[in-house]
């Protein structure tokens, strides 16, 4: 057995992202042809490849418009490809979602709407419920993001403070056909949280959002609170006839790009276990947890046996104390080597699978055994790294940044370790590398 590991950690990754590929795992869920048009709208990371891969696939014509981040544009002959700002919306945000939401309310019982849903599509598609302004969403937006709050508690206050989120939308497309096809960047791959749920009933309430706000002490402007507290904002709940119809299909998920990554770990002999496609929690806390589990693998051979590779997914939170660089991957890496001190046998890479870790336009990052000593060899106090929140900062001054570009998928967080004897089977010439 002989492998290269920041090599295999890499091809792990890139397998994962390419699993979560429009292209590959959109085109069997398309819905039949209509009597009327089809209407394709979409909004998120991944939506302008899912539009490509629409009409790749499709024959007959087809209209639409869908809204991507800024870079994630894939050119579409039929369907309009718009750009705009993620994790904060903008008014390219605000004036993409008008426009959907007219094309929506334009469909007749003759037509179908396909909704082309991935993450990302909270911040881009986003249009201000009645009575509230776009900044009024950036500062909820900008506070949430800090706060420490899930996925799933973030878009439920978005769900009550949008006019096109929690089924909103598919009630404007009533009595047209509405098609759902998500790929999935949440934990439990539940569709009211992924993009906030523009289609999907949802079952939680202004009280709800309220609470969430309350628990991390999110500073709400006066109209957003007004606007939670009336009850204004209440979304489309379940049993609602305007989406009685809707059809919502998973085309891909963070179980099948995990799965992915762990058909090339076996292939180089390396037995693997998943741990787990939804782990939340602070990062540094996932870090410290699983350096225990490591060491209870290399020191007893429990609950597994060395060599192996474990993987994860699901999306972790960071609440901002420090001034640093993020973001939620490499911080949790990082608190991962602070807790290992260098341990051998150990290597890991976490990144996310849209490219992008935190605001920065870098995936994530690889911890080796050695880590740490070529850390303070230049002057970086890996503890100090992480108490103000610089994973991007630290690891970038090793040369150990993962930078993907663009992925134009996003099934969320991705983790690999792999944890070997000392000394792990490594080739001679990728010594040469580590």
């Amino acid at each position: 057995m002989t492998f290269d590991p920041r090599d295999l950690l890499r091809r792990m990754f890139e397998a994962a992202i390419a699993a979560a590929q429009p292209s590959l795992s959109l085109p069997p869920y398309l819905p039949e042809r209509p009597k009327g048009r089809l209407i394709v709208l979409g909004a998120g990371k991944a939506s302008a490849a899912m539009a490509r891969a629409v009409e790749d696939h499709w024959r007959g014509e087809i209209s639409g418009l869908v809204v991507t981040r800024y870079g994630y544009a894939v050119a579409c002959d039929q369907i309009e490809i718009v750009e705009a700002a993620h994790p904060v919306p903008d008014a390219a945000s605000v004036e993409a979602a008008r426009r959907i939401c007219d094309m929506a309310a334009s469909a007749g019982p003759d037509d179908t709407v396909l909704c082309l849903i991935s993450g990302g599509g909270s911040s881009l598609l986003a249009l201000p419920a009645e009575g509230l302004t776009l900044e009024d969403k950036q500062t909820v937006n900008r506070a949430l993001l800090k706060s420490g709050a899930t996925i799933s508690e973030m878009n439920c206050v978005r769900r009550h403070l949008s006019g096109v989120k929690g089924g909103r939308l598919a009630a404007l497309a009533h009595p047209a056909k509405v098609v759902t096809l998500l790929i999935s960047d949440v934990p439990g791959d539940v569709p009211a949280d992924i993009a906030s749920g523009p289609t999907v009933a949802d079952d939680t309430t202004c009280a709800d959002a309220l609470a969430i706000v309350k628990r991390y002490g999110v500073d709400l402007p006066p109209a957003v609170r007004e606007t939670l507290e009336s009850g204004r904002g209440e979304t489309v709940k379940p049993g609602d006839p305007r989406i009685a119809g809707v059809e919502t299909r998973l085309i891909a998920t963070p179980q099948m790009a995990l799965e992915a990554a762990a058909r090339v770990a076996r292939a180089v002999g390396l037995p693997v276990h998943i741990l787990g496609d939804s782990i939340e929690g602070e990062a540094r806390d996932v870090g410290t947890v699983l350096a225990g589990v490591i060491k209870q693998i290399l020191k007893r051979g429990q609950p597994f046996k060395a060599p192996c590779v474990l993987l994860s997914g699901g999306e972790t939170t960071v609440t901002v104390r420090g001034r640093g660089r993020g973001g939620r991957n490499v911080e949790f890496l990082l608190s991962l080597g602070v807790v290992l001190e260098g341990l051998a046998g150990v290597w890991a890479l976490a990144g996310d699978t849209d490219g992008v870790d935190g605001l920065e336009e870098i995936a994530g990052a690889i911890l080796t055994p050695d880590t740490l000593d070529r850390a303070w060899a230049v002057g970086l106090r890996p503890k100090e790294a992480l108490a103000d929140n610089d994973g991007h900062g630290f690891f970038g001054a090793l040369g150990d940044a993962v930078v993907t570009g663009p992925t134009l998928t996003n099934v969320n967080d991705f983790r690999a370790v792999i944890v070997g004897p000392s000394p792990i089977f490594v080739s001679t010439a990728a010594q040469d590398k580590i």
